[in-house]
């Protein structure tokens, strides 16, 4: 059994500084859109932060959405239902929006592919932009990012982790599946 060690990143951004990238491109990915049909859209758990965080310090209209991925995963047969299944909320109308994606670390694609099935349940966006902290590399499916605020090739048993505080500050650090 390997234990996970935070491992030692020190030319690495912080969370903060990497999102106040993430904030500046959202605000140049929009502004040429009409607001009212702009809709930021976060996957659970670090996606849904960073879109709540978004949508707040941008001053958009409506509510953000938010999105559980769970039940649209490819590997739901092999690894089962996640222990903290979050409700999907999506309380503005998808048909024609113009959605951008939020997420915290894209890596094989296969969570996004998932997340835009489940934002077609909803219905026909007019367009999707997906936005990411971090894009790490190791692409399985042929999915790439509008924006990334950190772009890294990372090997496989290394993982970011991005949290947040009680107060909304984020923390990133890196985590070594080797140690």
């Amino acid at each position: 059994m390997t234990s996970k060690q935070p491992s030692a990143q020190p030319d690495l951004p912080t969370g903060e500084q990497l999102y106040e990238t993430l904030r500046a491109a959202v605000q140049a990915l929009i502004a040429p859109l009409d607001h009212k049909s702009v809709h930021l859209v976060g996957i659970h758990s670090g996606g849904a932060w960073l879109a709540q965080r978004l949508h707040q310090d941008l001053g958009l209209l409506g509510t953000c959405g938010l999105l559980d991925i769970s039940f649209y995963r490819d590997d739901f047969d092999r690894i089962g239902l996640h222990t903290q299944v979050m409700p999907t909320q999506i309380d503005f109308q998808v048909e024609g929006q113009h959605l951008i994606l939020v997420d915290d670390v894209l890596y094989t694609g296969r969570t996004i592919r998932a997340a835009m099935n489940e934002l077609f349940d909803h219905g026909r966006p007019a367009s999707i932009k997906l936005v990411v902290l971090i894009d790490r590399g190791g692409r399985q499916l042929p999915i790439d990012a509008d924006f990334a605020a950190l772009t890294v090739d990372l090997p496989k048993t290394d993982n970011f982790v991005l949290q947040k505080t009680e107060a909304g500050a984020l923390s990133l650090h890196l985590e070594n599946g080797d140690a």
